[in-house]
């Protein structure tokens, strides 16, 4: 008698995908419903993956700035514009943690193996 259940059931989408096509990488921005989006990629660095790796740098300049911006106002800020505040660095926040997810996984392990997939 055979097994016929995937070995993969349950698993993250971008390990089925990295299982099927090779590497995965995550992208910067999510797409509709704020859901990931990924590269699938030989890891010669093509052109989607060069204009990912310029959003993650702008996006990790945004957030720079937006701290820099929110070290100047928090002492003297009137609630409204906490608020704004609190809102504009939640979203550098999320997008810092993209770049962050993104750049974990394309790091080679020891060995020249790709560290495992969550």
């Amino acid at each position: 008698m055979t097994d016929d259940s995937d070995p993969l059931e349950g698993a993250a989408p971008e390990r089925k995908l990295a299982h099927r096509y090779g590497e995965v990488r995550l992208l910067p921005l999510a797409g509709f419903d704020a859901k990931p989006c990924y590269l699938i990629t030989d890891g010669g660095g093509g052109p989607v993956s060069r204009l990912a790796d310029t959003v993650e740098g702008v996006q990790l300049g945004m957030a720079a700035q937006l701290l820099a911006h929110a070290d100047d106002m928090l002492p003297n800020a009137p609630r409204g514009e906490l608020r704004f505040l609190a809102e504009c660095l939640t979203e550098a926040l999320r997008d810092a943690l993209r770049v962050a997810e993104s750049r974990r996984r394309q790091t080679a392990a020891p060995g020249g193996e790709r560290e495992p997939l969550p």
